[in-house]
């Protein structure tokens, strides 16, 4: 899988989660790595992707490293987002900070313009319009923090 799909499936996990108790975390992601993973190309057709274990178990990590530390990226979002509560937020777009937050604060090997852009291919897929304009501004603010 490229680091695009592998974000892709941390990104749709996180949101799952949203919708489950906290104290079903590892079995939810257990649950959604069980298979091959689909993915739609761009014809509209829908294709499985290979997980290899090594996928899985990288997958599996960010999602537990992103929950561990969701307190401390959950503050720095709040911080950063000037009247907005976290409960005002959309799941989707809360998902997607939080993908991007982690890896510009915990992951070395991401840089901060790559997190920020995916981010926001993200929103462009999974939000509305003018999610990927509001998830760009807290990133860009959250930058000078980093």
């Amino acid at each position: 899988m490229t680091r695009r799909e592998i974000r892709d499936k941390v990104f749709k996990i996180l949101f799952s989660l949203e919708f489950n108790p906290k104290e079903d975390m590892k079995e939810q992601v257990e649950l959604a790595l069980s298979g091959d993973i689909p993915a739609e190309e761009e014809d509209g057709a829908f294709v499985m992707l290979a997980c290899s274990d090594e996928d899985k178990a990288y997958i599996t990590k960010r999602v537990l490293d992103i929950v561990d530390n969701h307190e401390e990226i959950d503050s720095s979002i709040e911080e950063v987002s000037e009247g907005w509560k976290l409960s005002r937020i959309g799941k989707a777009e809360l998902a997607i900070l939080r993908l991007a937050v982690f890896e510009m604060r915990y992951d070395d090997d991401i840089p901060v313009k790559v997190a920020i852009n995916e981010a926001v291919e993200l929103a462009k897929v999974y939000c509305d319009v003018d999610a990927k304009k509001f998830i760009n501004a807290l990133l860009a603010k959250l930058t000078k923090q980093v």
